[in-house]
């Protein structure tokens, strides 16, 4: 077989999609995930313009070929525009050579290493009494492990704190917001640094020893500063703290590492394992939060995995809602298969996401399952798609109290 046409799809169900279909002469559909959140049409353009045309007529079934083609042809390489094209494609054939072998994808990478991935979701509140009830709401839905972000006394919005939840109600948090220009939002670290500490002391005291926790820092500290964050947090046992100082500074994380035995996980703005390449040799982390939407595919995402379990490092995939069905239901099947899986984040998509990707994929007990269909498992709905008009959005911007711009 051979590619017959590629399409790039554009649609707003809840979020800002971006999604790649590719067609073979036989009449076998591969879906990829291309959304990069709030730069949606630079992703759509790259692949519209400069992709899509070197794809009609090529072997679907050489997905070496076509990755190292994407990556190493155009001469300008990485960043996460180009990144998320590749991955697109990537996981498109993917999805059609397992159609094609009538299997789950994650057959095709080795069979299942496990039941069910692990996977943890978000709960939040502006206070303690309000994120007390979003944890709850997250234990009654089957969670075994949840992160928590709370409110800073004396600022307002800030980020992964959503709107105070209901008993029962679904986490929803939207940052991406449908404005003119991005929103700001106050921040000060060193309040938070005061405050953190206290609420996972709270936590652990109402919730007991063995939930498991996690905490995002949102790239916003120093190494300093996260290094004596993750020493005060150590008596609560997290799983992770991540994101803790920006990570483009891979020499930082050493800094980290010498001041605490808290856990760490970066990388979820990486897109190639040349960002990853100190912190896994030095194992100055211990989980990698790369997406396959980001990272260049299931092909390259695989082979980064494969590295870091040489250092006993293991997954964390980046998995809120701007991830699409179809780039979570690629990595849990890579996350099912790998040997050095260590847990996936995972947000509810929205009802209206759900309608128009149809997936496969199940959550029970904790543990995420990519199904038994064959390939991804996902479907797309073009008719209800097109009630979803592509809207843009912008993620939020942050600035310290005397109006310096600071990491978001």
């Amino acid at each position: 077989m051979t590619i017959r046409s590629a399409e790039v799809l554009v649609s707003s169900p809840g979020r800002n999609f971006v999604t790649l279909r590719i067609t073979t002469d036989d009449g076998v559909v591969g879906l990829g995930d291309a959304t990069v959140n709030g730069r949606e049409l630079a992703v759509a353009a790259y692949l519209t313009e400069h992709v899509l045309p070197l794809l009609i007529g090529r072997d679907e079934a050489m997905i070496e070929d076509a990755w190292q083609f994407l990556y190493r042809s155009a001469y300008w390489r990485r960043g996460p525009i180009t990144m998320a094209a590749i991955a697109a494609v990537d996981v498109a054939l993917w999805d059609i050579k397992a159609k094609v072998a009538g299997l789950p994808l994650y057959q095709l990478l080795g069979g299942a290493s496990r039941t069910g991935c692990l996977a943890y979701g978000h709960a939040s509140g502006t206070d303690l009494d309000a994120l007390c009830v979003s944890i709850q709401n997250h234990l009654d839905q089957g969670f075994k492990a949840i992160r928590i972000q709370t409110g800073v006394p004396g600022l307002g919005q800030i980020y992964g704190v959503a709107g105070d939840q209901r008993p029962g109600q679904r986490y929803d948090y939207e940052p991406a917001k449908r404005l003119p220009k991005p929103a700001e939002e106050l921040w000060d670290t060193r309040a938070y640094l005061r405050h953190v500490p206290g609420v996972f002391a709270a936590v652990r005291e109402k919730f007991g020893p063995e939930l498991v926790l996690l905490h995002d820092g949102h790239h916003r500290m120093t190494p300093n500063q996260a290094g004596s964050l993750g020493k005060s947090l150590e008596p609560y046992d997290l799983f992770w703290l991540e994101d803790c100082t920006p990570g483009e500074n891979q020499e930082g994380m050493r800094r980290v590492r010498s001041q605490t035995t808290t856990p760490l996980a970066i990388g979820e703005v990486f897109n190639t394992v040349y960002d990853y390449q100190t912190l896994i040799t030095e194992q100055l982390i211990d989980y990698v939060r790369s997406a396959v939407t980001h990272t260049g595919g299931i092909t390259a995402l695989r082979k980064l995995m494969d590295f870091a379990a040489i250092y006993q490092i293991k997954s964390g995939f980046h998995g809120p809602t701007d991830i699409s069905p179809v780039g979570q239901a690629a990595q849990l099947h890579l996350g099912l298969a790998i040997h050095n899986f260590g847990i996936q984040e995972y947000m509810k998509h929205s009802e209206e996401t759900l309608q128009v990707f149809r997936t496969s994929y199940t959550f029970e007990n904790g543990l995420l399952h990519p199904g038994n269909n064959p390939g991804l498992g996902v479907d797309y709905d073009d008719d209800l798609a097109a009630g979803f008009e592509y809207t843009p959005a912008y993620l939020p911007t942050a600035r310290l109290l005397d109006g310096t711009v600071h990491d978001w």
